[in-house]
């Protein structure tokens, strides 16, 4: 069983390696790539079957309804906010997604961004670049002993958590779903309050935008640091630049390329604010990960074994 027409939407030839994009061809008798404002979309969905789209590309009920043969939806990542995907499955279509591939690299990074954030390592590698090897006025803490919140205890969150405790620091969470009796589950606004490191783990959806409210953030302890690495539709941007322009707390992002110019101008002029290229999912290990997920979906689905369905 084939597609007989695959739409992929802003999925780059790069985004996937040659052997990956030949089995793609292989899955459909025809496939059509336009980048995400072609105006040409809506056209194409009319006899489209099979939709590949890349992150934070929108899926509307109005394209839905566009495509009357569309019997999957396959989205090149792990979050999928932007996809009305209880539309979607009113109309009996999965959505599937790309769960647990970037795991590892995303907790392994929310790590090193904390430990080169509390031990001054930028500093250090700038003095050791201009032949400066004094230590003196360097500041640094230890993770050991501290208060880490996790907000989503999802897969991401475990692993974060896990990897916190590893270090010896006392963990606590709030999460919509998980629980784990290993850690001390706590009310949002209890855990946030108390937080030495609060890492943000939760999936994009309508209950969670704005969750770190500019009221959460202001309970935020004074040398709290903030490692977010999911949307930044998770977080009260105006709130947090003005408790940023107090400069008793760090905040560190990775999802940069999906905010507005408007949004990041008022966040980059604060040096506690670390803005980072998307790069918590890069490694080589999430990389092929991820191209395998997606692809198998696409295959387990025309084979009639759906996996990887967030809906």
């Amino acid at each position: 069983m084939k597609f007989q027409k695959l739409l992929i939407i802003n999925i780059s030839d790069s985004a996937l390696d040659s052997t990956y994009w030949q089995q793609l061809n292989a899955l459909a008798e025809t496939i059509v790539k336009v980048p995400k404002d072609d105006p040409s979309i809506m056209s194409e969905l009319v006899d489209t079957d099979g939709l590949l789209v890349n992150f934070g590309i929108d899926v509307t009920k109005a394209m839905v309804d566009t495509a009357l043969n569309l019997k999957y939806i396959g989205v090149l990542a792990t979050a999928f906010g932007k996809i009305d995907i209880e539309y979607a499955a009113s109309k009996n279509i999965p959505v599937c997604n790309l769960a647990g591939y970037s795991t590892e690299s995303v907790a392994e990074f929310t790590i090193a961004t904390i430990l080169e954030n509390i031990r001054d390592l930028e500093e250090g590698k700038q003095r050791g670049r201009s032949e400066n090897y004094d230590e003196s006025g360097i500041f640094a803490r230890e993770i050991k002993g501290s208060n880490f919140v996790v907000l989503g205890l999802g897969d991401i969150g475990s692993r974060v958590a896990e990897l916190a405790k590893g270090f010896g620091a006392n963990i606590s969470y709030w999460s919509r779903k998980s629980r784990n009796e290993i850690y001390n589950y706590g009310e949002i606004d209890e855990v946030i309050a108390k937080a030495d490191f609060l890492s943000i783990n939760l999936a994009q959806a309508p209950e969670t935008e704005q969750i770190l409210s500019a009221e959460r953030i202001n309970t935020l302890k004074p040398g709290a640091v903030v490692v977010n690495t999911a949307p930044m539709e998770l977080v009260d941007i105006n709130g947090l630049a003005t408790r940023l322009a107090k400069g008793d707390m760090t905040f560190i992002l990775d999802h940069s390329d999906e905010m507005t110019k408007e949004e990041l101008a008022k966040l980059q002029p604060y040096t506690n604010c670390i803005i980072y290229p998307p790069i918590a999912y890069i490694t080589e290990e999430a990389r092929q990960a991820k191209q395998n997920m997606f692809i198998g979906n696409a295959k387990s689905f025309l084979e009639g074994k759906i996996v990887n369905r967030v809906n």
